[in-house]
């Protein structure tokens, strides 16, 4: 799940989290259950459609926040080509996409608070055994949050590296990159130390 709520009012916005989610989970299994080439272009063109339903402005958004995963669709069709197997390379790629955008549209059309409600009550069963669920609540919210200003960082990493250098951007920005995330996750903890904590 990459991308927050859509500012874009939509139906799926009405539906329950929890028959999303469940949807979305029988997606992702299907998807992984087939390796049928024509399988995968129909679940793309659908996902591709339940994008543009909304309109042009929810088109846009949703296939912006899918832009952050391109390099690791080439380099998976760079391998694939390499070894020889490019039918297997766009059939992974294919489902990658799906599956990540059909998470995205969850995650846009769904409040983190109505998440984190289904996954209260999946480990309701745990509470009552004496397990405190909290910091898997927690740590689901943080994910979800944190993905797009973890990727909106390194977008700005890489623009700041292009405007001073002349080489392309490469693994040389994974180390301040990590840095960020480091730093940002040292914040978030003191935040959260400052408040209680758990």
């Amino acid at each position: 799940m990459i991308s927050l709520t859509s500012p874009v009012e939509t139906r799926a916005h009405r539906w329950p989290a929890g028959a999303k989610l469940a949807a979305l989970c029988a997606a992702t299994m299907l998807l992984f259950a087939s390796n049928d080439l024509r399988f995968h272009f129909a679940a793309f063109a659908c996902c591709l459609l339940l994008y543009a339903l909304p309109g042009r402005l929810f088109f846009r958004t949703g296939l912006r926040r899918l832009a952050v995963l391109w390099p690791f669709f080439v380099l998976i069709l760079v391998w694939h080509v390499a070894t020889g197997d490019v039918q297997a390379g766009v059939v992974i790629t294919l489902r990658m996409v799906t599956a990540v955008g059909l998470a995205n549209l969850v995650t846009m059309t769904t409040r983190l608070s109505d998440m984190i409600g289904v996954v209260r009550w999946l480990t309701a069963p745990l509470r009552r055994i004496g397990i405190n669920t909290q910091g898997i609540e927690l740590g689901i919210a943080l994910v979800v949050r944190f993905t797009p200003v973890l990727a909106q960082k390194g977008q700005l990493l890489a623009m700041a590296w292009r405007a001073r250098a002349l080489k392309r951007v490469g693994w040389q920005i994974v180390t301040p990159f990590a840095t960020l995330a480091i730093d940002d996750a040292e914040r978030v903890a003191e935040a959260l130390r400052a408040r209680g904590g758990l």
